[in-house]
């Protein structure tokens, strides 16, 4: 128990980069997952086929090898933003993937009389998506997106390994240093991850109930 009480300002601020990392690779998952969706469905065969490629590529691809090719391959290139953002983007472009197959599931769950009502009244596919389609297509996938992003959640230990010093960075450290409170300190860096997991869990909940009052 000591182990945990002496380090409680190290383990927090793991905890804390994991969160960063969190926040930087979702953020960029949904904006990329969500574009892929929607270029899944987009009536664009070039677009719509690019999307198809881009999916099976990274949802197919260990997360740990993208990293690896993040994180080793681009700076000899030039590519260089540092450490955190080189392991946020590869983690947030894998992520990507699985959000895109969450978002065209809900576009696909979304009534086809809904698209129809809109290009009758003479609305592109873009102004159809954004307007009509996405915000219904985004109640239905609350659950599929939460479980990614839990899924993400328990990914950013992969950092650890990369020198971010992160939650599972901060447990290596303490088991080297303490090994006798080991079962002490994975715990407690087991209790963070559960909490997160939580939080992220009751946030979906109260979204899909509120919105599932909303739209009756």
């Amino acid at each position: 128990m000591d182990a945990l009480t002496s380090n409680a300002s190290l383990i927090l601020d793991g905890f804390w980069q994991t969160l960063k990392l969190l926040a930087a690779s979702g953020l960029l998952a949904l904006v990329l997952g969500t574009l892929a969706g929607v270029a899944r469905v987009c009536p664009i065969g070039v677009l719509r086929g690019a999307a198809v490629s881009y999916v099976t590529v990274f949802r197919n691809s260990p997360l740990l090898v993208l990293i690896f090719l993040t994180y080793h391959g681009l700076p000899p290139i030039g590519i260089d933003f540092g450490f955190f953002v080189m392991v946020s983007l590869a983690m947030g472009v894998y992520t990507s993937a699985f959000v895109a197959e969450a978002i065209r599931s809900g576009v696909n769950g979304v009534a086809v009389g809904q698209a129809e009502a809109a290009r009758s009244l003479g609305m592109p596919f873009g102004l159809t998506m954004t307007q009509v389609v996405l915000p219904q297509a985004f109640r239905v996938t609350v659950p599929p997106l939460a479980s990614v992003f839990i899924a993400l959640t328990k990914n950013t230990s992969l950092a650890s390994g990369f020198g971010i010093a992160e939650a599972t960075f901060r447990l290596s450290g303490g088991i080297r240093d303490f090994p006798a409170d080991r079962w002490w300190l994975f715990g407690g860096i087991a209790l963070g991850y559960v909490l997160i997991v939580e939080v992220i869990s009751f946030g979906a909940n109260r979204l899909e109930r509120r919105w599932a009052v909303t739209s009756r």
